[in-house]
């Protein structure tokens, strides 16, 4: 499919590198693509950025059938561009897109739309320290019809936007609430889809948690209540005695790019990772008896977000002295050394654009 190129005729001004924060500022252009049932995806197109025109009817606002995905394009020290592992967001997409019924759509267009964007947009990526362009595919129901059913029409997007650090501590370690009221998802559920649906359901204790002064939440499952999930934006590994532990994926835990990374490295340095069942109280237990010796965080926007502080229940713990640990300050390095390109990419994990 050819992908048509308008440009702005108005390109915006672009903001300071050192006050970007997350998701603040968008870049002059947008990719747009519909789908119509009978006849699929077409009309593929990279426009300037702008609102979107939607019917008070539009199914998304009223039955919330969206999906969207997280990825990034850096910097590389040689000036270029490179993105981290895009297929793997792509084949998401599709897995997603399942769960919802929604079109499949082509990963290998997808990507090479995205590729397409990113090259028209190039200067819009920062070149500071931990900056990066944050790319956010997603796909919304466009049926004007009210009814509980699938949208016989779509459209796929991709947004961009330049940032810095997701969480305001930066790789500092951040402090996280135990969450043993709310539920997010449940096994049958939406939990493994990346779907608006599943952060809507995690605002209100996000809400409580930061009113207690924490930056996220850690879910458990929401059938007994006692196994670890997810943070809400990031997946969660914890090392005790010399072991890294991640939760398994369970069909309510969505499976991560840069978890999926972490684990990749982890063992190429020859370390323990066991993916598994772990609940709170083995957590705690492992901390009461100093052997709980890190706990990070992985996800896109983050990275790695190393944990300096736990509270469920009311039961505070405080991980390594409330100090960024070895493995997740190596890790950290690593996988943004490969992002940037300033280290081999022995994985094959980034696409040069």
């Amino acid at each position: 499919m050819e992908i048509k190129i308008t440009k702005t005729t108005a390109p915006k001004a672009k903001p300071a590198s050192d006050g970007l924060g997350f998701g603040k500022y968008f870049t002059d252009h947008m990719f747009v693509m519909d789908y119509t049932e009978g006849k699929g995806w077409h009309d593929a197109r990279i426009v300037p950025y702008g609102p979107l025109s939607l019917d008070p009817s539009c199914m998304v606002l009223h039955y919330g059938q969206a999906i969207f995905e997280g990825m990034k394009a850096y910097r590389a020290a040689d000036g270029g561009a490179l993105l981290f592992r895009p297929m793997k967001n792509m084949e998401r997409v599709n897995i997603s897109n399942d769960r919802l019924c929604i079109p499949q759509i082509d990963a290998e267009f997808a990507v090479e739309a995205i590729k397409k964007l990113v090259e028209v947009d190039m200067d819009w990526i920062p070149d500071g320290e931990g900056t990066s362009l944050y790319v956010r595919p997603f796909i919304i129901a466009t049926d004007n019809a009210l009814g509980v059913h699938p949208s016989h029409t779509y459209q796929f997007i991709v947004i961009m936007s330049p940032v810095g650090a997701y969480y305001p501590e930066g790789l500092n370690p951040v402090k996280i609430y135990v969450e043993d009221e709310f539920v997010r998802a449940v096994r049958g559920g939406m939990g493994f889809a990346k779907t608006a649906g599943n952060y809507a359901a995690s605002i209100k204790a996000q809400k409580v948690a930061a009113e207690k002064g924490y930056t996220q939440v850690l879910w458990l499952d929401g059938v007994e209540r006692k196994y670890i999930e997810e943070v809400g934006t990031m997946n969660v590994f914890f090392k005790i005695d010399g072991e890294i532990i991640t939760p398994a994926l369970n069909g309510s835990i969505l499976a991560g790019i840069t978890r999926d990374s972490s684990i990749q490295i982890l063992r190429s340095w020859g370390l323990k990772v066991t993916e598994r069942k772990l609940g709170i109280q083995e957590v705690y237990d492992a901390h009461k008896a100093g052997k709980l010796e890190e706990v990070f965080g992985t996800g896109t926007a983050a990275v790695i977000s190393p944990v300096g502080e736990l509270n469920w229940a009311g039961n505070v713990i405080s991980i390594n002295n409330g100090e960024i640990g070895e493995i997740s300050a190596k890790l950290y390095d690593a996988i943004t050394g490969v992002q940037s390109g300033e280290i081999e990419d022995t994985f094959d994990f980034t696409v040069r654009v």
